[in-house]
This record gives structure tokens, sequence and C-alpha cells, in this order.
């Protein structure tokens, strides 16, 4: 195991979506954070793909620690068989402790909650605050339009190609957790050169 990763942070729906494949998904994650000897931190709730994924990782005798706002507590049905549940009070506080507790970052599929914590973290990658690696779990092609977009974003010059690269993509938990372990951060601005001005037609 990299002893740069030892704790994945996985942000995914506290639903379970319409497809069985993406619970198969959660399970298949856990089993290869297990097998890797990596522990998990994630949003503390017991219901969607939240509580599959923390499961899992339980019957694998995986280490899981919960960070959930007081708030949500009841909302997401917080799971108090975890191995370390953390309450806080608001949902910065949430992101920033998930951060702080992290070596890596994974989104399995989710609705707005799930992209949002993604993209912050995948933000603060892009500005230099962490050199945390950041990967998407592709189950049953979930992430291709995600994926489409932010190739989009980079032709229409808003996204660098090095800060595209910062989003990995596999459809095989290993091969992604071995895609992290083996990251680098690269140092590049943020902000792109600007274009020569274009001459007007004679």
């Amino acid at each position: 195991m990299d002893a740069a990763v030892k704790r994945v942070c996985v942000f995914c729906g506290s639903n379970s979506g319409v497809r069985p494949e993406y619970a198969q998904a959660a399970r298949g994650l856990a089993r290869a954070l297990v097998a890797s000897k990596r522990g998990l931190v994630y949003g503390g709730g017991n219901v969607g793909l939240m509580g599959i994924l923390a499961d899992a990782m339980l019957d694998a005798g995986g280490e899981v620690i919960g960070v959930i706002p007081a708030a949500l507590v009841a909302k997401e049905v917080a799971h108090h068989g975890i191995t370390e549940l953390r309450v806080v009070e608001t949902m910065h506080e949430r992101k920033a402790l998930m951060s702080e507790l992290s070596d890596a970052f994974v989104a399995l599929p989710g609705g707005f909650g799930t992209l949002d914590e993604f993209f912050e973290v995948l933000t603060w990658s892009q500005l230099g605050l962490h050199g945390k690696p950041c990967g998407l779990l592709d189950v049953e092609n979930y992430f291709d339009n995600l994926v489409r977009m932010l190739d989009h974003a980079v032709a229409e010059r808003f996204i660098s190609p090095a800060h595209r690269r910062l989003v990995m993509v596999h459809r095989d938990p290993m091969e992604l957790l071995q895609a992290l372990s083996s990251y680098s951060p690269a140092p590049t601005s943020k902000w792109l050169p600007h274009p020569s001005p274009r001459r007007a037609s004679p």
C-alpha cells in the first residue's frame, strides 16, 4: 500500500439509484479499500449508497469514519455502528473535516451533494490548496456526460488540459485506487494565458 494514501474519502448518494450495479460498485469499492488496507471517510449516513458502502466496509473489517452535520443526523439516519462518527455543525465544517482526514477523494454515483463535495475538493486541488488525488468511479457510464462536459470546458478554454487531468476516471475500483496511489501533483496556474487577439478580416 502507498503510505501516502491511508484513507480515502468517498462521496456518494444518499439514495441507491435505479440500477443494482450502483450498490454492487459501492460494495466492490469497499472490498478494494479493505484489500489494500485503506480506511474510508464518508458522509456518515446509513441510507442509500452511503449506507451500503459503510456496511460493506464494516463487514470486511475495514475502518469507517463518518462526518455528518447535526441537522442531517435524523434526515440521513446517521450510522452509529461505524468505527467513528463525528457530528459537526455545518456543511462547510463537514467538507473541511472530511478533507483533513483523507489522503484521496473518490466519487461514486450521486446527486447534487456528491457533485458539490467532489468539485469543491477538486477546485481546492486546482488552486494548489492541497495535492491530494481525485477520481471518479464510473459505474454503468454514469459519469460519461460529466466527463464530456469537462472536455468541452477544456476546448472552450475554461479549464487547462493539466487541470482536466486532475480528474481520474476508472470503471474498476482497484484500478482507480492504484491510479490515486501513483498520482503526483504538477503545479499549474489556474489562469490560462490570454489568447492572441483576433484580427478583423480585411
